[in-house]
């Protein structure tokens, strides 16, 4: 069990469930977190593991929602960047394909992106639309015989600079309905610039993407992809999974926190000795278990087919909220050593800024709740 699985709702898991998840922990321990701090801080991505995460067997493959969540835990347990280069690909990605594509596009190209040989991305935020994206998507789609041509800007899409394809969605000029096509990332008229300067998720490779007059063929547009409430089928399920990665983050920041308590001496003894810092401790991991038993009662709802983009929404906006609760004490609890990357904190104070803001706001997501108890819309 995690340290910060107070209730060990892990127990919850299967034999075989907490099998794989026990290897999963294992290849993020050995794998990705002794080299988080180097990568994050020169802002790269270290691409020898993308096979290596091939070889782990995860993405495609049916499972319980309890099982995805806890491994979207253990990913952001590890490094939030990698977490959502997986959710980015496994989710956002394979995702539309899975929900929005017929079955002949899904024969085509899931089983290469299950394998990892081909990359994905989702091509939705725009440099003018993040919030509002669902009547303010600006990027057009027009046909032209069997092939349709795509004009307009993205922006903060994950795994851009490297991907092989891209989810992109657009308005149709004709019947003002948002449709997706998958996008080849070396597409003539297609150019995808890598945003510098970021200060959260600096490992994930985000981009500014362009689209001048990019051609599709009609057996590229996802079929079952007919407006923007498909689109939103997929960003239901992902959303579920960026408040378990909420959930690593803070276990994380939990565990560290804890450590360094035992460890760091003050006056002659343990600050873990001290009432205040204990009150710390006690205020993070009564978050982690709240977001956690929220996590795990979605998943169950998901798994019985009654789930609700309220549901989602709510434990996005509440467990990305907490999570910002538990990095600012983790690193309040290390003092001038939270600020640095030694102490790995410092990593996910700037990463949880990144996943608060990302998969809807919590001001969006609680508008989508707030329609949902009252039944009157108030997003304009």
């Amino acid at each position: 069990m995690l340290a910060g699985d107070l209730y060990a709702f892990q127990g919850l898991l299967t034999e075989d469930e907490s099998a794989i998840v026990a290897r999963v922990r294992d290849f993020l321990a050995s794998e990705v977190t002794p080299i988080a701090n180097e990568y994050w801080s020169r802002a790269e991505f270290p691409t020898h593991l993308i096979k290596r995460f091939a070889g782990l067997g995860l993405a495609g493959v049916e499972r319980s929602s309890l099982l995805n969540g806890w491994l979207a835990l253990e990913m952001g347990h590890a490094d939030a960047s990698m977490a959502t280069f997986y959710g980015v690909h496994a989710g956002l990605a394979m995702g539309s394909i899975q929900t929005c594509g017929s079955p002949e596009q899904q024969e085509r190209w899931l089983p290469a992106m299950t394998a990892f040989d081909q990359i994905g991305a989702f091509a939705l935020t725009e440099p003018t639309g993040g919030s509002d994206v669902a009547a303010g998507l600006r990027t057009t789609c027009e046909r032209d015989g069997d092939t349709w041509v795509l004009n307009g800007a993205k922006r903060w899409i994950g795994n851009a600079t490297f991907a092989d394809l891209i989810v992109v969605w657009a308005r149709d000029t004709s019947d003002n309905q948002v449709k997706g096509f998958v996008v080849p990332g070396d597409a003539p008229g297609l150019t995808a610039t890598k945003i510098e300067n970021k200060i959260a998720l600096r490992i994930v490779q985000n981009a500014d993407i362009t689209l001048d007059g990019v051609r599709v063929p009609e057996a590229d547009r996802l079929q079952r992809a007919n407006s923007f409430k498909d689109t939103a089928k997929v960003l239901r399920q992902t959303r579920a999974g960026v408040a378990w990665q909420a959930v690593g983050v803070m276990l994380a920041a939990y565990e560290i926190a804890l450590a360094y308590a035992k460890e760091r001496e003050q006056f002659g003894r343990p600050i873990a000795k001290f009432q205040l810092v204990q009150d710390l401790l006690v205020r993070m991991v009564g978050n982690v278990t709240a977001s956690l038993g929220m996590c795990v009662r979605l998943a169950q709802l998901q798994d019985e087919g009654v789930y609700k983009d309220e549901h989602s929404a709510l434990a996005k906006a509440y467990c990305t909220t907490r999570m910002r609760e538990v990095v600012g004490w983790a690193r309040e609890l290390l003092a001038g050593n939270g600020i640095v990357l030694d102490y790995d904190i410092g990593r996910f104070v700037a990463d949880a800024e990144a996943l608060y803001s990302y998969e809807g706001t919590r001001e969006i997501n609680s508008l989508i709740v707030g329609r949902a108890v009252t039944g009157h819309g108030a997003f304009v």
